[in-house]
């Protein structure tokens, strides 16, 4: 596909755009009648240059990034906190437009769907859609992109757990001792949020976002959208498409979540996806071993990792320009980098296998020293109450401590590398919500699927288990990245002509493997 714009020829100002209108009513997916209230609008949010800067634009797209603000639209839209009870308690979520510069020639509107569960999504319209590329902006000439705060999230109607005590944090590997601890920890940190504020935290579901959804799609005045997610956004995508499949246009999803909302099998998928990755970068490293050192053959770098894994369990090294010692974890942790960041991690494990001094090694304090501290003003990027509740209501596992610490001995034992890194699998243990299972059903309507053939954060099998639970058609990206389609040029070609004419290739490269 030849690019069909420019990123300039999108910088238009507001004037000459065409107003869409809102519709009165819309039915809930019970049949119930509800009256949609209109979309009120209001004046976006204005940003510094250090908010710019931390929600990811580079100082080259700054300009264009202001120009596209000018014409972002921003509102609320009025839902039920309860869909069962449309009468009842309203809550607000905030919604974005970036209209369609070509209103003579508009297809529709694209929402654009966030990950999380609590990511916000508020931005995207320009960050995921005009801003991205130019194969992303041609696609805004004749789309409307529309963005969202979940509820729970960002400028949306939400709340915030109390903080809850974390269980004891020591060096080492993981004993059983200290397991259980963090477990009891657990349970009464998720008891103490679940009970917090019940009556809003139990419509935290993947199933009452996608009917907040459908409410936005009325409110709009747009017979149906089209879906374009990321990540978890892919799950209420297909969730949207169950409940509202009249209503579904293309949908476009990238990086499938699981069909299934279990934790357990969530944590154990990504384990084994992220050993099977560790091979391509073992035989990455051996091939460049003058660099790094770690070995010729890609079982020698396995075996130096691993014997690094267990010198650092045995005597985990504190360096004093870093908060935490590390240990084993810290190799596991570099062990399941993905592709673009196999170079800094390569160089951080041959740095960790010689390093003497009191203070951390280069990339080794680059990649483990103190996390990013909050930017004043920055639009909120992700909800961790939101985060908890959505997986925890949906979550059917929630393991008891024994058959979790079995499950989690069996994993480490079978993947040395990079299975102790995600923990036991524990983290709804004691939520004392019930649990409310995502719908989803098989369609007919135009869907695709983008699974990542070495992805760990979403596993390629989890896009061939969602095509024979929801239908659709896999598009094979062949790189470890998550959600790179929509990043690369040749993929991102491939997503615009799907939304512009229905069709798709069956797969592309996705990022480039480093040199």
């Amino acid at each position: 596909m030849t690019y069909r714009t420019s990123l300039a020829a999108l910088v238009l100002t507001l004037a000459g755009l065409v107003a869409h209108p809102v519709t009165a009513g819309a039915t809930t997916n019970a049949g119930s009648s509800f009256d949609v209230s209109p979309v009120q609008w209001k004046s976006c949010p204005a940003y510094s240059d250090e908010v710019i800067g931390a929600v990811g634009v580079t100082q080259d797209k700054v300009t264009a990034f202001k120009t596209l603000m000018k014409r972002l639209e921003c509102g609320t839209v009025s839902v039920p906190l309860n869909h069962r009870d449309p009468a009842g308690r309203q809550i607000d979520i905030a919604v974005t437009r970036l209209a369609a510069t070509d209103q003579a020639h508009r297809l529709g509107a694209i929402a654009v769907l966030p990950g999380g569960p609590g990511n916000s999504g508020y931005l995207d319209p320009i960050l995921r859609g005009a801003l991205r590329n130019e194969e992303m902006a041609g696609l805004a000439e004749r789309y409307d992109f529309i963005g969202l705060d979940p509820r729970g999230v960002g400028y949306s109607t939400k709340v915030a757990c109390p903080a809850g005590q974390m269980g004891p944090q020591q060096p080492g590997p993981l004993t059983e001792e200290t397991a259980r601890k963090n477990y009891e920890a657990g349970v009464a940190a998720n008891q103490k949020c679940g009970n917090s504020d019940p009556a809003f935290l139990g419509q935290l579901t993947t199933d009452n976002v996608a009917k907040d959804l459908d409410l936005i799609r009325a409110a709009l005045g747009e017979d149906e959208l089209n879906l374009l997610g990321f990540s978890w956004g892919t799950r209420l995508g297909m969730v949207y498409r169950s409940l509202f499949p009249a209503r579904s246009g293309r949908a476009f999803l990238d990086s499938p979540a699981s069909p299934s909302a279990r934790m357990d099998e969530y944590f154990v998928g990504t384990a084994l996806a992220a050993e099977r990755n560790f091979g391509r970068m073992a035989t990455w490293l051996a091939r460049r071993n003058k660099t790094y050192g770690l070995g010729a053959t890609a079982r020698q770098v396995r075996d130096q990792v691993t014997k690094l894994v267990r010198a650092l369990d045995k005597n985990p090294r504190t360096f004093t320009d870093l908060q935490r010692p590390l240990d084993g974890s810290a190799v596991a942790d570099l062990a399941r980098r993905t592709s673009s960041e196999w170079a800094r991690a390569g160089k951080a494990l041959a740095e960790l296998r010689t390093a003497t001094g009191s203070t951390a090694p280069p990339t080794v304090k680059e990649l483990f020293g103190a996390p990013m501290t909050p930017v004043p003003g920055a639009p909120e990027t992700l909800n961790q109450t939101m985060n908890l509740a959505v997986a925890c209501n949906e979550d059917a596992s929630r393991l008891a401590f024994d058959t979790a610490w079995r499950a989690y001995q069996k994993l480490r034992k079978r993947l040395p590398v990079t299975g102790r890194t995600a923990g036991p699998a524990t983290m709804c243990a004691g939520w004392p919500l019930p649990v409310q299972e995502p719908t989803l059903k098989r369609g007919e309507g135009s869907l695709v699927l983008a699974g990542h053939l070495y992805e760990s954060m979403s596993v390629y099998d989890w896009a061939l288990q969602s095509r024979r639970t929801v239908g659709g058609t896999v598009y094979t990206v062949a790189d470890d990245m998550h959600v790179s389609t929509t990043r690369v040029p040749e993929c991102a070609a491939d997503v615009a002509r799907y939304f512009e004419t229905g069709t798709i290739d069956k797969g592309c490269p996705g990022m480039a493997t480093p040199n």
